[in-house]
């Protein structure tokens, strides 16, 4: 699957309904940005039942801003709607490779809980 244009039109429903969304935050103008975005293509051909979103930041600041990005490229992986990572910088093909290995492997049963727990630990 190639990559997906995310919008704040589009961003809920596609993120919702994916299993896993590796998203790229980026600009137009950010030489970091244009170098890795061919890696992040290239590693979303590897695995079509994942969502790769792109939001391009300079269009949709209101994204921008809601997750607080501010540095990019920023790659943020969202799984059964919770964050399970969001760091700046580019990752090299084989550091994107071993992240989507390590959040497939998360029990996200045991995540869950222990996002209930700090929910009502607040509430």
């Amino acid at each position: 699957m190639a990559t997906v244009e995310l919008t704040k039109e589009n961003f809920q429903a596609e993120v919702a309904g994916s299993d896993i969304a590796v998203l790229d935050f980026w600009a137009p103008w950010c030489g970091p940005c244009k170098m890795f975005g061919p890696v992040f293509e290239a590693i979303s051909e590897n695995h079509p039942d994942l969502l790769f979103g792109k939001v391009n930041t300079q269009e949709q600041q209101e994204l921008g801003a809601h997750f607080n990005i501010r540095s990019i490229p920023t790659l943020m992986v969202i799984r059964e709607n919770v964050m399970l990572y969001s760091e700046s910088g580019a990752l090299s093909k084989k550091d994107l490779e071993a992240l989507i290995g390590q959040i497939r492997a998360i029990d996200m049963k045991e995540v869950h809980a222990r996002v209930a727990n700090q929910q009502a630990a607040g509430a």
